[in-house]
């Protein structure tokens, strides 16, 4: 069995609504060789990262940048995970009021350092709420989950 983990920052309802979204897609019943794991980013641990097969982040855009949470997962996490972990698939979603740029690019840069590759390109959910958001996150999710589950990624 392979483990997908969820890492979501989700401090709204909107919010919530994604993290939700993601853990649905994950869990489809279609992918039944995956495990889920979804936590939030001040629960989330190094060890989780070391038994995962893949990682899903989920971050709000906050003044340009990622979430204080998941900088703070991403700092107790960077070194432990470091060299264990390169090549870690990986997928993010991004709730984004504005156009999500900076949060993006740190997130990135973060993700090169620790050498894991991209499963997918970043998702980003720009401007007002939409319903269809939750929708495309669960998609999102789902399609990671089904590439693990294969053996693609």
């Amino acid at each position: 069995m392979k483990r997908l983990l969820i890492v979501a920052h989700a401090p709204s309802e909107n919010t919530r609504r994604l993290r939700d979204a993601a853990s649905r897609g994950a869990s489809h019943p279609d992918v039944e060789g995956v495990e889920t794991l979804t936590k939030a980013p001040l629960d989330a641990t190094p060890d989780d990262i070391l038994a995962c097969d893949a990682i899903l982040l989920g971050t709000t855009e906050n003044l340009g940048y990622m979430s204080g949470a998941l900088k703070d997962f991403f700092d107790r996490s960077y070194y432990p995970v470091l060299e264990a972990q390169r090549g870690l698939p990986c997928a993010l979603y991004i709730r984004a009021g504005r156009d999500g740029t900076g949060t993006r690019r740190a997130v990135e840069g973060i993700v090169t350092g620790l050498g894991w590759k991209w499963a997918q390109a970043p998702l980003t959910l720009r401007g007002e709420w939409q319903d269809d958001f939750e929708a495309l996150v669960e998609e999102l999710a789902l399609t990671l989950a089904a590439g693990l589950e294969a053996g693609i990624l």
